[in-house]
């Protein structure tokens, strides 16, 4: 027989699952479609992700119906099965569990905007959608609810509301998101919400979902005080995640996770699991690290992808655009990235321009919302650092947040305030954002975007209108070199390439041996490679971005050579030797460099700059 919920929790840490909704697509399934359907569709599918967790070690399952409320429903045409997703979910969930796993009904945010405005939905609206997804739950068997991945704490305290009024004993996990230092999208502290949903009536109050382990971590740290009040709870994304081939794709591995979670439980959590990207290997990891017993029991088509079926109009040579001709034949040319501030004082940005000029640095790069979190527009900023300095900037571009006719605006715009450079990209996804409500829109993919550029550098726009004049950009674009499977992002290369690219912005690389190799590797396409050069900070800071941030791979040596030093400034210290060591090693065949500014501090990149133009490079 189970336990009691509260007198398990009281006497010792509990598992959850892991992710259902990334792990149902890394089987097959097109999450284009509603998940929740699963439940009716495909029940066996469903039953078997409940049993892998539970064989994993998870103490606890959540039914899959997450979304599955009326105002969801709705989008799909299936509102009028909403008992029935609901119930047939937590039947599944409780035939999976046994007498031994605890099921917790999962209810998800409605999809209304708060703060409710007068006139359009009303709280007893949400509140009977909240009722109604719950009455079908307790039906089905749930012994508690988990109310996750709330943006909004108006909403979540409605969801508490209506679950104690239908029964009052049912215990309640209330967890919401903190993307950034333990705050909401809006800005709220995770210990004040976290006081209001326990005062509401919460058994547990947690998070999940988020910006990786790091950013769940301090969103614990905040709400840690309130444990001997009530329990904790904490879900983490397995890191951020990146498209890779269209495929959405979350990269922390378990044993690292499991660490961080166990800090988290050093800190006071009481329930633990995964959320976006984890799968049963990553709560078979955390149980063994925390001891745990196991139980018995659209795209739009984007044209041409080849050279060879480009019209005769690409085909004529038009320059390698004003940035890179602008470059000096007698010295290896240098870009820093020096990004937009997350808010309106631009002083500092335009100060480390300054300084970046007179050092020597040949351009300033300046990213577009990385990781989808807000920042100052690069444009606007572009045009400040090039009026006041002379330096040229490479604008980073996204197709993430503008469709086909806004993207052409923007290049349009680049090209009035007289900006040469553009680096066309993808764009993070959405899901990493810090602010609420936002989707990506990826009309295009960065193939695509590179191609619209090319088609301003001869004079016309996307639907081949002629433009009265021709742009002058020089064309970059990203590139992640992985040495042990390079050929699919070598021939990714080579279409942009194709389409009109003139430069490369590599993904940060740390040791000679890769960066030679890079270069022989595509020594073949007529391109200007940037080897991204990111200076370590710490020990921790290696850790972080080997782990968490998509497309960094930091080798096993320098990771360990850094702990070997005690104090931070002591890594550090050894840190930015070997990056003075690595730029040493490569700037005999390099291309160029490109600076990357640690937590934007471009102070350090500065120091390399006036270091490598002062030995003459």
């Amino acid at each position: 027989m189970k336990d009691n919920f509260v007198e398990h929790l009281n006497e010792k840490v509990m598992l959850g699952d892991g992710a259902f909704g990334t792990y149902l697509f890394e089987k097959g399934v097109n999450l284009a479609k509603n998940t929740d359907l699963l439940n009716i569709s495909d029940p066996d599918l469903v039953y078997s992700i409940h049993e892998e967790y539970i064989r994993a070690g998870s103490e606890l399952i959540e039914t899959n119906t997450f979304g599955a409320n009326r105002f969801k429903m709705l989008k799909v045409g299936r509102e009028q099965r909403v008992r029935e997703i609901n119930l047939k979910g937590a039947e599944l969930a409780c035939r999976a569990a046994g007498h031994e796993i605890f099921v917790a009904g999962s209810i998800g945010p409605t999809g209304v905007n708060f703060p409710l405005e007068s006139g359009e939905i009303e709280s007893g609206t949400v509140q009977e959608a909240f009722a109604e997804q719950m009455t079908a739950l307790l039906e089905g068997g749930v012994d508690l609810f988990i109310l996750e991945t709330f943006t909004y704490l108006d909403e979540l305290l409605l969801a508490i509301e209506t679950a104690k009024r239908i029964l009052p004993e049912i215990p309640i996990v209330a967890q919401m998101v903190y993307p950034f230092h333990g705050r909401t999208a809006i800005g709220l502290d995770a210990l004040d919400c976290g006081r209001a949903a326990a005062a509401a009536g919460a058994t547990v109050v947690g998070t999940n979902c988020g910006r990786g382990v790091k950013a769940m971590l301090s969103a614990v740290e905040r709400l840690s005080p309130l444990k001997d009040a009530v329990f904790l709870s904490a879900f983490p994304n397995a890191g951020l995640p990146e498209i890779v081939e269209h495929r959405m794709v979350y990269s922390t591995p378990p044993v690292y996770m499991a660490e961080k979670v166990a800090e988290m439980v050093r800190l006071g959590v009481r329930l633990i699991g995964g959320c976006c990207g984890t799968t049963p290997a990553h709560i078979h990891e955390f149980r063994k690290h925390l001891h745990i017993k196991r139980h018995k029991a659209t795209r739009v088509v984007t044209g041409v992808e080849k050279s060879s079926d480009l019209p005769e109009d690409r085909k004529d040579p038009i320059g390698r655009g004003g940035m890179i001709e602008s470059l000096r034949s007698d010295r290896i040319p240098v870009l820093v990235e020096v990004d937009p501030p997350r808010h309106l004082d631009i002083e500092g940005v335009l100060a480390g321009a300054r300084a970046l000029a007179e050092a020597g640095a040949d351009a300033i790069t300046l990213a577009e919302h990385p990781l989808a979190i807000l920042r100052a527009d690069n444009l606007s900023l572009a045009h400040r650092i090039r009026e006041e300095t002379g330096i040229q900037t490479v604008l980073h571009l996204t197709c993430r947040d503008r469709n086909i006719l806004g993207l052409q605006t923007q290049i349009m715009g680049a090209h009035v305030l007289g900006l040469e450079a553009i680096l066309a990209v993808t764009g993070d996804p959405a899901t990493s954002t810090d602010q609420p409500g936002v989707s990506g829109v990826f009309d295009v993919r960065s193939f695509g975007l590179v191609q619209m550029i090319d088609q301003f550098n001869r004079g016309l726009n996307m639907a081949g209108a002629s433009m009265k004049k021709r742009t002058d950009f020089s064309i970059g674009v990203a590139f992640s070199y992985h040495p042990a499977n390079p050929d699919l992002q070598i021939s990714r290369l080579e279409r942009k390439a194709d389409l009109g690219a003139h430069f490369v912005m590599t993904q940060p690389i740390f040791d000679r041996d890769t960066v030679e190799t890079m270069m022989e590797r595509t020594q073949h396409l007529d391109l200007l490679v940037f080897t991204g050069i990111f200076p370590l900070i710490s020990a921790r800071n290696a850790d972080f971005l080997h782990n968490e941030i998509p497309g960094i791979s930091i080798p096993r040596e320098i990771r360990e050579h850094l702990w070997k030093y005690e104090k931070v400034e002591d890594q550090r210290k050894a840190a930015l030797d070997l990056t003075r060591k690595l730029i040493a090693d490569i700037t005999p065949f390099a291309d160029g460099l490109y600076l990357i500014s640690p937590l934007n501090k471009w102070e350090i990149p500065l120091t390399l700059v006036q270091e490598l133009r002062a030995s003459g490079h």
